[in-house]
């Protein structure tokens, strides 16, 4: 037969064939072996078409996290966080406040000016109310418009790091952050 070796093969496949040999695996010939065809022009150069390509890679490093309100307590109460950095964090935030039978929040009046008490994790809210105890979750932000006027907060009373803004503070943190997002 002319063109096929004694197995039937085309050139260059198959024992014995004469033809092409490839020269990108060791062993010369490979059987059945095709290579891709080029990527579409204008396509990407440097993978094969459809994966990704080195620009579409994950980075090696995640970008940080922003702290946790807690660990935002910890910084603003030790010194390490200013206010304006805390309230970004505050503002985005969940915040978990005790609850009554009815909607509001729940103020304790014990206090020179009255206070509502608000934690930024749940255990913080069982360490101080009970495992049992309602609850509802809002964002920091939420907090500086439902509010009422004259009253402050107290976050994570029970906690290691607690910090009270009373209702002068909670004036200011409202007019920084309308400042902050209309100028």
């Amino acid at each position: 037969m002319y063109g096929y070796d004694q197995t039937g093969a085309p050139p260059g496949q198959g024992h014995g064939g004469h033809g092409y040999q490839d020269v990108g695996h060791p062993g010369g010939h490979q059987q059945g072996h095709h290579q891709a065809p080029p990527p579409p022009y204008g396509a990407p150069q440097g993978a094969p078409y459809g994966q990704p390509g080195p620009q579409q890679q994950q980075p090696f490093y995640p970008e940080p996290s922003p702290p946790s309100l807690k660990e935002a307590i910890r910084a603003f109460t030790t010194g390490s966080m200013s206010a304006e950095d805390f309230q970004g964090i505050f503002s985005t935030s969940k915040v978990y406040c005790p609850r009554g039978d009815t909607p509001g929040f729940l103020a304790l009046h014990n206090t020179q000016q009255p206070v509502i008490p608000m934690f930024s994790t749940l255990k913080e809210l069982r360490a101080y109310a009970g495992r049992e105890s309602k609850y509802f979750v809002i964002t920091g932000a939420e907090v500086l418009d439902l509010l009422p006027t004259g009253y402050g907060f107290v976050l994570d009373m029970e906690g290691e790091h607690r910090v009270v803004f009373d209702a002068k503070a909670v004036e200011e943190m409202v007019d920084f952050a309308m400042r902050r997002m209309y100028g």
